[in-house]
Order: structure tokens, then sequence, then C-alpha cells
């Protein structure tokens, strides 16, 4: 008799983990608390599906900050390589882009996803969707809230918790297992918004004429930290690439009662060249055609130079400065509502090598429930694809020592 194994969360955690135990003759059952999987995959799609970075494994290990030692073997046994051939193996054939970024060349997330839940289906896994997790039962039971109101216990030989973070909650990770944890002793690092704008006391001018517009081609600066790339201007802050990079390392500063940065609006050249030629540009013109004419400064950057010094320097070597160290205070991150992914999670001293949960054995946890955070750019999803597959390997490995009497839920401790 198939081992029965109940995975609570159909996001790409969930599925790569349902597949994987399904492949092993495993009985797989999903359950999902929304009308249907993967909505924060398919909505992390329309804009181009990033499912991986081609950089360097030293490099790309790093991304993952205090987390890192964790990850490490973890990704070492699922690597880029590895999500990229998976891809591949559905249909869904990889490039790399200009940016060292990984996409399918369909660009989206639909026709993977189809892929992946055609062969579920063909492997016999079942999808329960509008199930929610409300908990644990006896041992080997977990506790589920139907649509028509009803509690449902299911018992498995094992259970894997991927039920994500708690950011753009409305696609379905809440974050609701927290106190659910913790009651049962599993340690959480307090829940926090990751990949994150912060909130920017703009002028209404400013905020009326320039929210939606993006800053490109700039550089952040937040204490030893520098990045290269593009922000957006928000009406109640700043956003984008380059803040979410920074993103880990602002949030308690911010939140506490604000952090600055400098912002380089002209990356590419040095004060001495932007003197320069703002020096040449005639100087009874007005100050926003010399910037103009003399370094292609958009009108979003110019009056960003306003908000920072309304009485802006007229010497060229003080206006080159200001533009090169741009200096914008920052509060609190915006909620986990706006954020693109979330820190904090199960903290990894309260799993074995395994993934599995020391206070619960025979329960597993992966992808974005887990105490990590990464930038945008691939990391996200290749952390909740390998951290699925690691759980999906430990729960084999668990089943392979437990009682080999199929009918008996909670398997013997690797202890």
């Amino acid at each position: 008799m198939a081992r029965r194994i109940t995975i609570v969360g159909a996001g790409p955690t969930g599925l790569i983990a349902a597949l994987r135990l399904a492949e092993a003759g495993a009985a797989v059952t999903l359950h999902e608390r929304m009308p249907s999987p993967a909505r924060k995959f398919l909505m992390a799609g329309r804009g181009g599906l990033n499912l991986t970075h081609s950089e360097p494994m030293d490099r790309f290990l790093g991304r993952y900050g205090a987390a890192a030692a964790h990850l490490q073997p973890v990704i070492d046994a699922f690597p880029p390589t590895a999500l990229r051939a998976f891809a591949d193996e559905l249909g869904e054939t990889t490039f790399v882009g200009s940016s060292g970024r990984v996409f399918p060349k369909s660009m989206k997330a639909s026709p993977l996803l189809r892929a992946w839940l055609r062969r579920l289906d063909a492997l016999g896994v079942k999808l329960e969707t509008r199930h929610e997790w409300i908990g644990f039962g006896g041992p080997g039971e977990d506790r589920f809230l139907t649509a028509d109101g009803s509690v449902e216990t299911v018992a498995a030989d094992a259970t894997l918790l991927a039920l994500g973070g708690a950011s753009w909650p409305r696609l379905g990770a809440d974050g609701r297992f927290v106190p659910i944890l913790e009651e049962a002793g599993v340690a959480v690092t307090p829940l926090a918004p990751a990949n994150v704008g912060f909130s920017v006391a703009w002028s209404e001018t400013f905020r009326d004429r320039f929210a939606g517009t993006p800053l490109k081609n700039i550089a952040i600066r937040y204490r030893s930290e520098h990045i290269r790339g593009e922000a957006m201007i928000a009406s109640y802050g700043i956003e984008g690439g380059a803040v979410y990079a920074l993103s880990g390392a602002l949030r308690a500063e911010a939140a506490a009662g604000g952090a600055e940065i400098t912002i380089d609006l002209m990356p590419q050249l040095d004060v001495a060249e932007i003197a320069r030629r703002i020096a040449r540009q005639r100087p009874n013109e007005s100050l926003s055609n010399r910037l103009r004419k003399a370094v292609k400064l958009a009108p979003v950057a110019i009056n960003l130079l306003r908000e920072a010094r309304p009485d802006l320097p007229r010497a060229p070597e003080d206006l080159a400065a200001l533009i090169k160290e741009l200096p914008l205070r920052l509060g609190p991150p915006a909620g986990l509502e706006r954020a693109i992914s979330t820190a904090g999670g199960v903290a990894f001293d309260a799993l074995d090598e395994k993934l599995m949960l020391k206070a619960r054995p025979g329960t597993f946890v992966a992808g974005e429930m887990l105490d990590w955070e990464a930038p945008t750019g691939g990391y996200l999803l290749q952390g909740c694809f390998a951290t699925g597959v690691a759980a999906a390997e430990g729960i084999k490995a668990w089943l392979a020592l437990g009682s080999s009497d199929a009918s008996e839920p909670t398997p013997k401790s690797l202890a």
C-alpha cells in the first residue's frame, strides 16, 4: 500500500515536492486554501517569469545572507541548472537574459504550470482546494477547514507544510501558521516584509506629478552596500529593484525611526565630468535646462534634487556632488500586503537536517515559511523549489526508516 503524504500549500514548493514524492510511488494529496493552485506563482509570471539566475554559485549563495549556510546544501542538491532542466522537461525551454536572469522562452508562468499540473494528475496526485490548514490533530494528523465550514481531519504517513510567507495575502499566503506552530513548540522568527518599498515624506507637488515614474540607471548606497539598478517613485515613497535589494539591511533602522540612503543619479559619470558638462552650459539658462542638456537628467531626477535641496546650488561642482550623492530619508517599510516576499519564518534550529520539525516528527517545512530571504532576480523561486525538493527527499528518507506497515501514520523517529 502506498505511503500517504499530505502537502499543505499548492505553490511551487508544494508542487515540486508532490511531483518528487508521487514519482517515488507515494499517494500524495495537495491541500490548498485558495480556489486554484499557485496564484502567487502566476502573478510573478505576469512581468516575465524569472525562474533563477545564472551567476557563479559562490555569488549566488551569497544572496541569501545569514541563511546561506543553511541553504547551501539544499541548493547544491538542486541548483539553478536542475531547475532549468525541470522546466525543459515540462516543455518550457529556458534562456539567460542580458542581466544573467533565467526565464522560460514563453516568459510566462501559465504554460509551465499547466504542464506541471498535467504531470501531477497523471501520477495520481489529488488536489483539494478551499482546504485551509488550521492545525495539528493527533500523531500523523492535520486538520482542515473546508469550503462548507466543516472541519476535516486527515491522517498521513508524513506532512509537508508549504504555506508560503505572508506577503500578497490576497493570493493565499497570510502567515496564519505562526501562532499554530508556536503553540506546538516551534520557534518562529517574526514575519516581516522583504523586497519592499519605504515611505518618504514627498511634497504634495512632487508626489502628484511623479508617482508611478521610474528612476532609471541609478545607484543607491546604504552604509557599505551599493546597488545599481532602477527605482520607482510611489505615492507613499520609493520602491523598485534597487530599493528591494537593500530592504533587508534597511528594514530595522527605517522602522525604528528612519534611515538615510544616498542616490547616485549618474553612476556612469564621476563628479568632475558632471561638473565639466554643467559648466559648459550657458549660465543664464534655467537650472532645469542646464541639467537636461548637460547630463540628460530626466524631469523626475531634477525634481528629486529639488526635494532634497529646495535651494539647489548653482556652482557646477556643488551641483555635481549632489547629483552623485543625493540624500533621501526613508520612513518605515510598506506592509506585508505590498511586499514581494517575507522575511522571518520557521527557525532552522527548529528543524533537523532533513527539514523535519523537531517538535513534530513526520512534519516537514519548506519554501517561504522558512526563515530566509533573498532579493528578486530568481533567488526567491530557486529557494522555494530547492527547499521543496529537499523536503521531499527528507520525507522519502523518513518513510524508508519508518514502520513497514503502510497503514501506520506515525513513522519512527530519525533520532
